[in-house]
């Protein structure tokens, strides 16, 4: 599966609406998405025909390396997302290889990153809504958030803010996966692996 280097591409980070989910674990998504919003300059508006917001901006230096992009963040809660995404992908013309979903994952140590194109799901609700609205054959850019201490249950760790301690460093765990979507969208894949993959 080849990007087309001429077509947009949307970045969607995944999370739940509202100020009481804004710092939960589960919202790392948005909090990248905001962070690249910001770095282009942007502010995000509810989009016309998508149950999202959107800014829509360039990445990368001057000429062919030079990327337009929609950043997104779906507001139909997280097991919705597939809604909002297709309905964006459609109105962009975006190409599936060219959708990337950033998310929180459990299997993945605190901080660390994965890069890949495809794949399953690893139960988490966001993906299986947007896998099963477009196939799999778009990128993820997963952000660790490691695992539940003790017998806590999954949804309650999800939907808890990052402990104190891992906000010491959540601003720079979030700026670097922010760098590697950069990087993704601008290199490539296995160059944003190279660099990124923890």
């Amino acid at each position: 599966m080849t990007t087309d280097a001429g077509a947009p591409w949307l970045i969607a980070g995944l999370g739940n609406p509202g100020p009481e989910y804004a710092g939960n674990r589960h919202n790392v998504g948005f909090m990248v998405v905001d962070l690249l919003a910001e770095r282009i300059g942007g502010r995000f508006k509810r989009h016309g025909k998508a149950q999202a917001q959107v800014v829509e901006g360039r990445v990368g230096p001057p000429g062919p390396l030079n990327r337009r992009v929609i950043l997104a963040k779906p507001l139909s809660y997280m097991n919705l997302s597939g809604g909002p995404v297709t309905a964006l992908r459609d109105f962009y013309k975006v190409p599936v290889a060219n959708v990337v979903a950033v998310h929180d994952e459990l299997d993945i140590d605190y901080g660390a990153l994965r890069l890949k194109l495809g794949g399953g799901d690893n139960g988490h609700n966001g993906l299986k809504s947007i896998t099963k609205a477009l196939g799999s054959d778009y990128h993820r850019v997963r952000f660790g958030i490691g695992r539940p201490p003790g017998r806590m249950p999954v949804a309650d760790f999800v939907l808890r803010d990052f402990s104190s301690s891992e906000r010491k460093e959540l601003g720079y765990f979030v700026d670097r996966a922010a760098d590697a979507v950069e990087c993704l969208v601008i290199e490539g894949l296995e160059r944003a692996q190279g660099t990124y993959n923890s």
